[in-house]
């Protein structure tokens, strides 16, 4: 009895011990970044980006959608969180009735794999092996179309983009959230849910050598803040602003659905979101075809100028 309560008392100081524990990735295609040359790529390079936000992520389904019906293929996806969940699936040849499928029917505590490591924190994993399992496994660099999803790194909070290597890995790390999932430790570094460095990574398309930007904010309208939400909700939300105002003004177009202020899982709230956010996306198509058209009429051939504050190069350790 004496040496079952010491094991315990053994367990208990281990796994009280690892709280903080990362989920750690050793394996040889660890996902990275590699600068692009952008004098090998056809021109004009359009990138659709797909930002950050939850369960309001189902959204993004129904931009895919309306790309889709208007014949409208980008040559980059950008995502950041839950838009790197459904951007490497796009990616990764997925059609768009698949990806709508899975948000319909996914059963979102299947992801929540909790860690015995670090108690009360989802360790990742699951996430992980669903987008791996739907790209096939295949790395980054092997999708059919380009793609780069983009985490924070723990160290200096700075965003960091993850163009080559393991997809999932990748995707497990730009959506691990505070406090919620366990960071990914690549290397020497950690990286955490991208969200909270760049919630719509304009400047890391353009980083990549985007010449035309296609932003998909599903952010709430300020506006649609009720009043009795708590202040520091709205402490959040300002700050967040804040981050996506400085992004998106690198962007050409900007398709900010109208979800309301409060998201949900349940079938209604997905196939309401994916409605609006078809609708939104249907209205810009003539704003989004312009600015395609405009840059084929400028021929402009130069490479677009990484800007002062674009994510942070890779470090010398994240191998």
């Amino acid at each position: 009895m004496a040496r079952a309560a010491l094991l315990l008392m053994v367990f208990v100081a281990v796994v009280g011990g690892c709280r903080d524990a990362a989920y750690e990735y050793k394996e040889a295609d660890a996902p990275r970044y590699v600068p692009i040359s952008p004098e090998t790529l056809r021109r004009p390079v359009v990138a659709l980006v797909l930002s950050g936000g939850g369960r309001r992520g189902f959204a993004h389904v129904g931009v895919l959608k309306a790309l889709e019906a208007a014949q409208f293929n980008p040559d980059l996806i950008v995502g950041v969180s839950i838009g790197s969940v459904v951007g490497a699936m796009r990616a990764g040849g997925v059609s768009v009735a698949e990806i709508e499928k899975l948000a319909l029917e996914l059963n979102l505590s299947q992801l929540f794999d909790i860690s015995f490591r670090s108690p009360g924190k989802v360790h990742g994993q699951a996430l992980q092996d669903l987008v791996n399992d739907r790209v096939g496994d295949r790395l980054i660099e092997a999708l059919p179309m380009r793609f780069a999803a983009v985490a924070t790194r723990k160290s200096d909070g700075r965003p960091y983009i993850f163009n080559t290597g393991n997809t999932g890995v990748a995707v497990q790390a730009s959506s691990a959230i505070p406090g919620r999932i366990l960071p990914v430790q690549i290397g020497d570094e950690k990286y955490e849910d991208g969200d909270t460095a760049t919630p719509v990574p304009v400047r890391a398309a353009r980083m990549l050598g985007a010449d035309v930007v296609i932003a998909v904010d599903i952010s709430a309208y300020e506006n649609n803040t009720p009043a009795g939400v708590p202040e520091q909700w709205r402490a959040h939300d300002q700050r967040r602003r804040a981050l996506i105002d400085a992004d998106i003004r690198n962007a050409d177009v900007v398709i900010h659905p109208d979800l309301g202020y409060y998201a949900g899982s349940s079938p209604e709230y997905r196939r309401r979101s994916i409605v609006i956010a078809e609708t939104a996306t249907r209205t810009a198509m003539p704003k989004i075809k312009a600015a395609v058209d405009g840059w084929r009429a400028a021929g402009t051939t130069a490479a677009p100028t990484a800007p002062s504050a674009a994510p942070a190069p890779p470090p010398s350790t994240a191998r």
